[in-house]
């Protein structure tokens, strides 16, 4: 297995809230990890939710003795949303940070996936399948007829989630499992990417880069130069 992550500050941000962690080594008793932190809230706030989350979730799976993935990953999802919530609750400063995590792992041929929010996670092959569900107002809009699709990313309110780490406990927390093929390659990012390209880019440049650095960088490439209205993270995986 292959591995690359890249974040961007894009173009209009001053601060980059968003954090990526990408591992092919062992990571406690999973093989593998991935993970987009995409973070809000006031000065730092937001940048401090993301890479703490990120890093609670690598020390929880780093010292649990729980070997499935899916237990594991939600157990260290609630570790990281209670420790962001003492650390808000302790310095007003932080009050109202949080953060969306999608994380991945591939283990015995199936891809298992964790998400609160709307960082997304895609599957490529010859055709790309958005894996994830956003949790955001405009999904739910999207969802009971109110809005297009595709009128979901020029919407105003495409920037409001319904869900996130740190602002309320238990944190409620989707799960997915997908049997890979040789050759599948996931890619987990936030929105800061899939609001500024469409998937079929996304699919044209994936298949046609010569390695995922190239098509890392080429995703990013593309998002700034269509506005980079946020923060841009890319983290791709080839199994």
């Amino acid at each position: 297995m292959k591995t690359y992550g890249i974040t961007d500050i894009g173009r209009r941000r001053k601060n980059n809230q968003d954090f990526v962690y990408a591992s092919d080594q062992p990571v406690g008793h999973l093989p593998n990890m991935l993970i987009v932190a995409d973070g809000m809230g006031g000065h730092n706030a937001g940048d401090l939710a993301s890479r703490y989350t990120v890093e609670a979730m690598i020390d929880y799976i780093g010292k649990a003795e729980e070997k499935r993935p899916i237990p594991l990953l939600s157990a260290a999802i609630h570790h990281a949303n209670d420790l962001v919530m003492e650390k808000a609750s302790a310095d007003k400063a932080l009050e109202g940070m949080g953060t969306t995590v999608v994380a991945a792992t591939i283990q015995a041929g199936y891809l298992y996936v964790a998400n609160v929010g709307d960082s997304r996670l895609y599957l490529i092959d010859q055709e790309i399948e958005q894996i994830t569900r956003d949790h955001s107002l405009v999904e739910k809009m999207i969802r009971v007829g109110e809005i297009q699709r595709k009128d979901a990313r020029s919407h105003p309110d495409r920037n409001i989630i319904t869900r996130a780490v740190g602002v309320g406990t238990p944190v409620k927390i989707d799960f997915f499992d997908v049997k890979m093929e040789t050759g599948d390659k996931i890619l987990l990012c936030s929105d800061g990417l899939t609001n500024m390209v469409e998937d079929e880019d996304i699919l044209h440049i994936v298949r046609k880069s010569g390695s995922l650095e190239e098509a890392a960088r080429r995703l990013v490439g593309e998002a700034n130069k269509n506005g980079g209205k946020d923060n841009i993270s890319v983290v791709l995986a080839e199994f």
